[in-house]
């Protein structure tokens, strides 16, 4: 590069660091506070206006003042006026402050009546949310949805994300958070698996079944449910083949690979058209929910409202497990009691 395109870059930059350093400089609140009093003529008015005090007004008029280095106003008794100077300054705070206002509106406009995006799990997603959404384009054909899959925590300060859909324990402090779903854990498997091997029950010998395991869903939680699955008996953990996530472990149990334990909201669709069967009389109520997760002040839009009242109305029609096992008949000839939810 030649020293004169290298001169260039250098003075650009040193441009770009002198402007973002006056940036980082430039008294903003002082200067929304002069408006207010140039607008008003009065300290009290202005203080009023911006509900704040007229100490707390007077003191951002001084440090303006001291930061041009010169009197912006004129006081006489109970009475102001701006002084030259101040005049000069009001048009290009104003345009300044009106601008900046119009950028603001337009990004919120974008925020309400663009794309509602939503982050939520991959399996709830794929399984529960999925199937149902034709219903909500059909009730709301003017909202499009940006769908993203993640387990992380959302920073709604720092993304484009309008809703979260979690899993929790409870509600979020700081967040306008509302339960959607209670879930339960249950065992499933094919019907062809189900006819040959039966009915699974918490304290069977698990080695005698095929089991398939998954990290998102441990077996513990199902036979050892009363202490969260911190204990349960090593022979329902000592074999079969095991999978990372909810969904393939759910897969493999369709595809006549063994039992697998799961969650109500993935396998009911897959159970109501028959391509697997609830496997045991026993649900286990999981100890976290889906809970609709937002900003408080992102519930004044139309489109979250929208999104959160038809998730209303069709979680209040998704009934929890029933039996749905007894289309196919087991090897065993135990009689099977209705799913029972533990406390």
């Amino acid at each position: 590069m030649s020293d004169r395109r290298l001169r260039k870059a250098d003075a650009s930059a040193g441009a770009a660091s002198a402007a973002l350093s006056a940036f980082d400089r430039l008294p903003l609140n002082a200067l929304r506070m002069f408006e207010a009093v140039a607008a008003n003529l009065s300290f009290q008015d202005a203080a009023e206006a911006l509900h704040v005090t007229p100490a707390a007004v007077s003191m951002q008029i001084k440090s303006l003042e001291d930061y041009v280095q010169t009197p912006l106003f004129r006081r006489n008794g109970r009475t102001i006026e701006l002084t030259p100077e101040g005049m000069q300054l009001l048009p290009g705070v104003r345009r300044g402050l009106a601008d900046l206002q119009q950028s603001m509106h337009q990004l919120r406009q974008i925020r309400v009546s663009g794309a509602l995006h939503v982050t939520t799990i991959a399996s709830f997603l794929q399984k529960w949310l999925l199937p149902r959404l034709p219903h909500f384009y059909a009730r709301f054909a003017g909202t499009d949805l940006r769908i993203h899959t993640s387990r992380a925590p959302v920073d709604f300060r720092q993304t484009d994300f309008h809703v979260a859909i979690r899993m929790a324990r409870g509600p979020e402090p700081g967040l306008y958070c509302e339960k959607l779903l209670d879930e339960w854990f249950l065992p499933v498997c094919s019907p062809q698996v189900f006819t040959q091997w039966g009915e699974l029950f918490p304290h069977a010998e698990g080695k005698k079944f095929p089991l398939l395991h998954s990290a998102d869903e441990p077996w513990k939680f199902w036979t050892q449910p009363s202490d969260n699955g911190k204990s349960g008996p090593k022979d329902w953990t000592e074999s079969g083949s095991s999978y990372d996530d909810s969904l393939t472990v759910l897969a493999a149990a369709e595809q006549g690979q063994g039992y697998a334990l799961t969650r109500w909201a993935l396998a009911a669709r897959d159970i109501e058209l028959g391509r697997i069967v609830q496997a045991s009389s026993l649900a286990v109520p999981c100890p976290r929910s889906y809970y609709f997760v937002c900003p408080e002040s992102y519930m004044a839009m139309p489109k979250v409202k929208h999104l959160l009242e038809w998730l209303r109305s069709v979680t209040k029609e998704f009934v929890g497990p029933g039996i749905a096992v007894a289309a196919v008949e087991p090897k065993s000839n135990k009689k099977r009691k209705r799913p029972e939810k533990l406390a």
